[in-house]
């Protein structure tokens, strides 16, 4: 139903900031909400920032929080995550997914069928 492309990855030295883009079509008349992930090589698939269909509701993983901020516009179809102050342990690549509905969305990656392919942020000086 909702197709997801991610860009605005790249390289960027500790403290700097990258903004991602989160492209959505298919059935963008359904309410969907938006969660950002992020999988770094050996760990675990990590939940980021999710947002809801109005963008009334967020809610951030304690890892970043104070750093990241998620927004979305739902006139461009679009879904965005900037980020400062990035670390090094920010290295991953990074994916939007999407859920159809309007309820509160959690961090849980399992509750988004709906997945981009990625976009990598690498943080190195």
């Amino acid at each position: 139903q909702l197709q997801l492309v991610e860009s605005g990855g790249g390289l960027v030295q500790p403290g700097g900031s990258l903004r991602l883009s989160c492209a959505v079509s298919g059935s963008t008349r359904k309410s969907y909400a938006v969660g950002w992930f992020r999988q770094a090589p050996g760990k675990e698939r990590e939940g980021v920032s999710v947002i809801s269909n109005s963008g009334g509701v967020t809610n951030y993983a304690d890892s970043i929080k104070g750093r990241f901020t998620i927004s979305k516009d739902n006139a461009k179809n679009a879904v965005y995550l900037q980020m400062n102050s990035l670390k090094p342990e920010d290295t991953a690549l990074y994916f939007c997914a999407a859920k159809i509905g309007i309820g509160i969305p959690g961090l849980k990656f399992n509750e988004y069928p709906y997945w981009g392919q990625g976009t990598q942020v690498t943080v190195s000086s």
